[in-house]
This record gives structure tokens, C-alpha cells and sequence, in this order.
């Protein structure tokens, strides 16, 4: 079956850095258009960055020029560098493929920036 296993969350000062990784395993994952997600307490996932398979991406206005999105299709791996962070990027921040019908999640990982 589809898994995807988000890593590299954890508590950062503001204006640090992080990677974070989302291994996927069961499907092939060049097809996909992969997306990272966020969400805080209180507040409804929204949309950080997304990448097609052909490498296009989108970011979310608030990331933008602090966040880049890459894929490796031979590794079955899509990344989030996150530069400059901020107390507001504090969330649970998921993993996620989609290729119409199918949209599957990672289980999460967290993300604390202290100001």
C-alpha cells in the first residue's frame, strides 16, 4: 500500500532552518504531483508548496522566497528547505500525493519555531 513518511520537523529559533523530507514507498511516485502541507492549532491545512511531476511548483504567498519545494524521483523523495523561519510557520506540516482519483497523506511532522 501508499506510505509516506514525513522526517526532519523540530523545534528551531526564528530565522533558522529545516529540511524536511517525505519518503514515499507503494506507488510510483513520478506521476504524483507532491505537495507539502501545514496546519496549525486552531486553524484549517493549507497548501505550503507543490511540485508537479514535471517540477513545476507553487508556493503559498506567505513562503514565498523562505521555502523551496524539490523532488527526487529516483529516490522516491520530496523535500522542503525552509529558510528564514518564523514563529507563524509553527504547524504540523504533511506530506501529500496526488494523481487523480487518488490523494494520499503522510501522518506528520512537527514544526515549533520559537521567537
Amino acid at each position: 500500500q501508499v506510505q509516506l513518511v514525513e522526517s526532519g520537523g523540530g523545534l528551531v529559533q526564528a530565522g533558522g532552518s529545516l529540511r524536511l523530507s517525505c519518503a514515499a514507498s507503494g506507488m510510483i511516485f513520478s506521476i504524483y504531483v507532491m505537495g507539502w502541507y501545514r496546519q496549525a492549532p486552531g486553524k484549517q491545512r493549507e497548501t505550503v508548496a507543490t511540485i508537479t511531476s514535471g517540477g513545476s511548483t507553487n508556493y503559498a504567498d506567505s513562503v514565498k522566497g523562505r521555502f523551496t519545494i524539490s523532488r527526487d524521483n529516483g529516490e522516491n523523495t520530496v523535500y522542503l528547505q525552509m529558510n528564514s523561519l518564523k514563529p507563524e510557520d509553527t504547524a504540523v506540516y504533511y506530506c501529500n500525493a496526488r494523481s487523480i482519483p487518488n490523494s494520499y497523506w503522510g501522518q506528520g511532522t512537527q514544526v515549533t519555531v520559537s521567537s
